[in-house]
C-alpha cells in the first residue's frame, strides 16, 4: 500500500511556478496587437471560406447566423478560462501547464501530449489544404502531373500523390518559426490584414447584390430551381429563415464550433509577449470576437446573395458571385482563402515546438528538445523536429481519416483548463510548492503549504488532514477565506461533476434507445441532481481573493457549462476515432511511464529537498535558499 501511494503521488505532484525574476530564455518582443492578429490569423483559416456553405446548405439555411452565434458563446466559454490563466500564468505551455499547476502531472502529460498531435495534425492537414487550393487555380495541373508519374497505390493508407508542395509549405515556414519570433509575426501580421480586406468586401458585397427575400423563402420560389432535378421541397427545409428548424442550427452550431478552435495560441506566447498578464487575456477575447464578426457575417453575405439549397458545398463564394454576375470576384476570395490558409498553417505551427519544449524542460519529453537558440531565442530543436514530422505527414497522408483526433485533444485541453480555473479559484494561497520555497507560512508553530497538492490527498499524516471533515462544512464554511478543507472540497466535487457529466453526455450522445426507456431518463435526472448539487456546494466555499488582471465571471457555471459543452462534442466523434486516439495515447504514455516519470524535474527537485529535511536536525527547518517563510 505504501509502494501504490508513493506512486499515486508521482502521477499527482504538481508544478512549483516560478514567478520571480523573468528569464531571458524567451525573447519578449510581442505586442497585444501581435497576439490579436496571431488568434486572428489561427482560428480564421480556410473554414470562413468553406464552411459557411455546407453548413447552410446541409443543416441550418439562413439560421446558420444563429449556429454560429452559439457556436461563438461556446468557444468564449472556453476563451474566458484560457484568459485568466494567461492572467495567473506568463508561462509557456498553455493547457499543458495549467494542468501541470492544478491537476497534477499525469493530466498535464495527457493534454500535452494531445496538443501535439493536434498542432501536427492541423499543420499537416492546412498544408494539404493551401496545396490543394493552389492547385485548384491553376487548373490541378500539379496534381496532375504527380497523379501520373510518382502516384502511391495504397488505399487507406497513404495520399493518392505525395504532396511535393504541401512539404516545400511546411519546410519554409518551420524556417521562418526558427529563424524569429518578431519576424514571423510581422508576416502573420501582413496575412491576416489581407484576409480581413478581403472578408471586408466579402460582406460589404452583401449589401450591394444581396436580397432579403432569400432569408424568407416560400414553396413557390424552390418551384423553379427543383423543378429539373430529383429533388424534393421537403428535402431542402420547410421554407422561411430556419427551414430545418432548431434542431438543425443545434447541428450547425456543433460543427460551427471547430471554427473557433485555434485562439489557444495565444497561451503559448507567455514568455515572449511584453506583458502577458494583460495581453494574452486581451489577445483571446479579442480574437474571438473578431472572429465571430467574420463568420457572422460572411454566412450572412452568403446566404443573402444566393438562396441557401443552391450553394456549392466545395466552393461557396466563388458560386455565389457567380450567382449575382460578380464572377472576376473569384480572384478576389482565391487570395483571401490563400491568406487565411497560411495564417492558419502558421497559427497550428507556431505554438506546436512551444508546448514540446515546456514538456521537455519539466523533463516529460526527452531533454534535447528544449534546447533554444541563443541567436534567434526560439526553441530550435523543438521547432525543427515538429516541422520535419508535420512535413512528413503532409507529404504522404490524406489525413481525412485523423482529422477528428485533432478535435480530441483540442477538446481535451479546453476541458481541463475549465476545471484547473474551477479548482484554482477556491485554492488557498498562490502556485507554489514547498521545496521550492516559493510560498510557506507558519501557523500555530507549524509550517503549512499554501497551495493545494492533489498528491497530498494520498498522505493522512499531512498537516492539513488534521481538520476533520462534516456535511457541515459543505454548506456552510467556517471560514471566509480559502483553506485547505475547502479545497478539497471543491476537489472532490468537480471530480464528481466531471464523472456525472461524462455519463450523461454519453446517454445523450449515443445512448437513444436507452432515452426511450424510464431507465435512461431515470440516469439523466439523478445526474441532474448530483451535478445541481456538487455545484451548489462549490457555490458556498470561499474564494481566493487574489488579485488579476482577468477573471472567469459568474464561477462556478460558465467553467461547468464548458465542460459540459467540450464532453458532449467529444462523445459526438466515432469510435474509430477513440482507438487511434488510444493507439497515441498508448505511444505517449510508454514515453512517460519509461522515461518521463523517472526524469521529471519535479519529482527530482522534490527528492533533493526531502534529502534536505532528513539531513538536519530534529529542531531545525531546512529552507532552500531564497524561500520567503
Amino acid at each position: 500500500m505504501e509502494k501504490m501511494c508513493s506512486f499515486g503521488k508521482k502521477l499527482l505532484r504538481t508544478r512549483a511556478l516560478d514567478l520571480g525574476p523573468e528569464s531571458d530564455v524567451f525573447a519578449r518582443c510581442l505586442s497585444t496587437l501581435d497576439l490579436i492578429a496571431l488568434g486572428v490569423g489561427s482560428t480564421l483559416g480556410a473554414g470562413v471560406y468553406v464552411l459557411a456553405g455546407e453548413v447552410a446548405k446541409a443543416s441550418t439555411g439562413p439560421a446558420i447566423v444563429l449556429s454560429f452565434f452559439i457556436a461563438a458563446l461556446s468557444s468564449v466559454l472556453a476563451g474566458l478560462c484560457y484568459a485568466e490563466f494567461g492572467a495567473r500564468v506568463p508561462k509557456a505551455g498553455s493547457a499543458y501547464l495549467y494542468s501541470y499547476v492544478t491537476v497534477g502531472e499525469l493530466c498535464a502529460f495527457t493534454t500535452g501530449w494531445n496538443l501535439i498531435l493536434s498542432y501536427v495534425l492541423g499543420s499537416a492537414s492546412v498544408a494539404r489544404a493551401w496545396s490543394s487550393t493552389f492547385d485548384n487555380l491553376i487548373e490541378n495541373r500539379i496534381s496532375d502531373y504527380f497523379r501520373a508519374h510518382v502516384s502511391i497505390k495504397i488505399e487507406n493508407v497513404f495520399a493518392d500523390y505525395p504532396d511535393f508542395f504541401a512539404l516545400l509549405i511546411v519546410v519554409l515556414l518551420t524556417a521562418l518559426l526558427a529563424f524569429g519570433v518578431s519576424e514571423s509575426a510581422l508576416i502573420n501580421k501582413i496575412f491576416t490584414a489581407v484576409n480581413l480586406l478581403v472578408l471586408c468586401f466579402i460582406i460589404l458585397a452583401s449589401f450591394v447584390k444581396g436580397d432579403i427575400k432569400n432569408w424568407c423563402l416560400k414553396e413557390k420560389d424552390y418551384a423553379k430551381d427543383i423543378a429539373n432535378s430529383s429533388v424534393s421541397f421537403g428535402q431542402l427545409g420547410s421554407g422561411g429563415f430556419i427551414p430545418f428548424g432548431f434542431g438543425g442550427i443545434v447541428a450547425g452550431a456543433a460543427t460551427c464550433f471547430y471554427a473557433f478552435v485555434g485562439f489557444d495560441c495565444i497561451a503559448t506566447t507567455g514568455e515572449e509577449a511584453k506583458n502577458p498578464q494583460r495581453s494574452i487575456p486581451v489577445g483571446i477575447i479579442v480574437s474571438l470576437s473578431i472572429c465571430f464578426v467574420a463568420y457572422f457575417g460572411v454566412s450572412a453575405a452568403l446566404t443573402l446573395m444566393i438562396p441557401y439549397y443552391l450553394l456549392n458545398k466545395e466552393s461557396p463564394l466563388p458560386e455565389a458571385f457567380k450567382y449575382v454576375g460578380w464572377e472576376p470576384a473569384r480572384y478576389v476570395v482565391a487570395i483571401g482563402s490563400l491568406c487565411a490558409l497560411s495564417t492558419s498553417l502558421l497559427g497550428s505551427m507556431f505554438p506546436m515546438p512551444r508546448v514540446i519544449y515546456a514538456m521537455a524542460e519539466d523533463g516529460l519529453l526527452f531533454r534535447f528538445l528544449s534546447k533554444v537558440s541563443l541567436k534567434t531565442k526560439t526553441p530550435l530543436v523543438a521547432t525543427i523536429v515538429s516541422g520535419i514530422i508535420a512535413a512528413l505527414m503532409a507529404f504522404l497522408f490524406e489525413l481525412k481519416h485523423l482529422v477528428d483526433l485533432m478535435s480530441i485533444g483540442t477538446l481535451l485541453a479546453y476541458s481541463l483548463v475549465a476545471v484547473c480555473v474551477l479548482i484554482l479559484r477556491y485554492q488557498p494561497g498562490q502556485l507554489s510548492s514547498p521545496y521550492k520555497g516559493t510560498e510557506m507560512a507558519e501557523m500555530n508553530g507549524t509550517e503549512k503549504k499554501m497551495a493545494l497538492n492533489p498528491a497530498d490527498y494520498l498522505d493522512t499524516s499531512d498537516s492539513m488532514s488534521s481538520e476533520t471533515f462534516s456535511l457541515k462544512h459543505c454548506f456552510h464554511p467556517q471560514s471566509s477565506q480559502p483553506n485547505p478543507l475547502s479545497g478539497r472540497i471543491v476537489y472532490g466535487c468537480v471530480t464528481i461533476i466531471v464523472i456525472t457529466f461524462t455519463i450523461l453526455c454519453a446517454i445523450l450522445a449515443k445512448g437513444l434507445l436507452l432515452l426511450q426507456t424510464s431507465v435512461g431518463w431515470m440516469m439523466i435526472c439523478i445526474g441532474l441532481i448530483i451535478s445541481a448539487v456538487a455545484t451548489f456546494i462549490i457555490w458556498r466555499q470561499p474564494e481566493s481573493d487574489c488579485q488579476l488582471s482577468f477573471k472567469v465571471p459568474m464561477l462556478p457555471v460558465l467553467p461547468l457549462c464548458s465542460v459540459f459543452i467540450n464532453i458532449y462534442l467529444m462523445m459526438q466523434l466515432e469510435a474509430g476515432t477513440w482507438t487511434r486516439f488510444g493507439v497515441w495515447m498508448l505511444i505517449g504514455y510508454a514515453i512517460y511511464f519509461g522515461y518521463g516519470i523517472r526524469k521529471s524535474m519535479e519529482g527530482l527537485s522534490s527528492k533533493k529537498y526531502s534529502s534536505s529535511l532528513k539531513a538536519t536536525s530534529p529542531g531545525e527547518l531546512s529552507v532552500p535558499k531564497g524561500s520567503a517563510i
